[in-house]
């Protein structure tokens, strides 16, 4: 009970350092707000610090506690990202990443208190980008949020989206500006993490692209380890979408020990 008491002491008072910088940087005249990021947590602590660090970074925060006013706020305002709660008291944080998904490509990072490879897999699975693990150190998720937001401006729609046009491969058209795909003129709704690493193998024209290549120009952080199996997620989910299979597939081939390419 003591180490409890002892951690809420210093997140608060981390949560007051923080807020007092913030209000510093504001008098200053810092930038004005970009990218509108969805928090959902019902820990009010994490919540309210995480929120500030955010805040600091000139990010626009809805937060919420629960997931009822989130799926209000998701209805009506137009977000850049959502961080995402899996244990929520009134509706399951996947349901609500799985409802996202439904009408938006916007990133996802998922928030879990356990360390789990299903639930892990779980999220990836139903459009999920990414994901980290209670307890989490908040310049770490600042750190992971800059990365998804750079990735789907370079490989998604909105702002900050290349000229290159469309990348025609092997049956598949990929319309960088319009962050549409298309497989033998069927649309394919893809996340932005799937998005990415079609254009990625599609631009390297039938060469092998490794594992951690992949996880670094998507990604742009230095998570990667020989045990990370969130590429291999996104992949298998990729696959299932283009009515691929592994054993015999007709599109994004494994080599096994090097990484993946698109067939020709």
């Amino acid at each position: 009970m003591e180490a409890l008491r002892e951690s809420t002491r210093r997140v608060k008072k981390s949560a007051a350092r923080v807020k007092a910088r913030v209000t510093r940087d504001c008098g200053r005249g810092a930038a004005p707000v970009d990218e509108r990021i969805l928090l959902v947590d019902d820990e009010r602590e994490i919540a309210d610090l995480v929120e500030l660090y955010l805040k600091n970074e000139n990010y626009e925060v809805y937060k919420f506690y629960t997931a009822g006013e989130a799926l209000d706020c998701i209805r009506t305002t137009e977000l850049d990202l959502a961080i995402l709660d899996i244990l929520l008291p009134d509706i399951n944080g996947l349901a609500i990443c799985q409802k996202i998904r439904d009408e938006h490509t916007f990133p996802i990072i998922m928030l879990t208190a356990k360390d789990s490879e299903t639930d892990k897999i779980t999220g990836l699975t139903l459009g999920a980008d990414d994901y980290i693990t209670k307890p989490f150190r908040p310049l770490e998720l600042v750190a992971r949020v800059k990365a998804q937001l750079r990735r789907y401006k370079k490989y998604g729609g909105g702002a900050g989206k290349d000229d290159s046009g469309v990348i025609v491969h092997a049956g598949l058209a990929i319309n960088i500006n319009t962050h549409e795909a298309l497989l033998n003129e069927r649309p394919l709704p893809l996340t932005p993490t799937e998005f990415a690493i079609l254009r990625v193998l599609c631009e390297n024209n039938g060469k092998v692209v490794s594992s951690e290549r992949l996880f670094h120009e998507i990604w742009g952080d230095e998570y990667f380890s020989k045990s990370n199996n969130t590429v291999t997620v996104h992949i298998r989910h990729l696959r299932e979408k283009m009515s691929d299979t592994a054993d015999n597939p007709r599109y994004i081939k494994t080599v096994w020990g090097v990484g993946y390419k698109i067939e020709r």
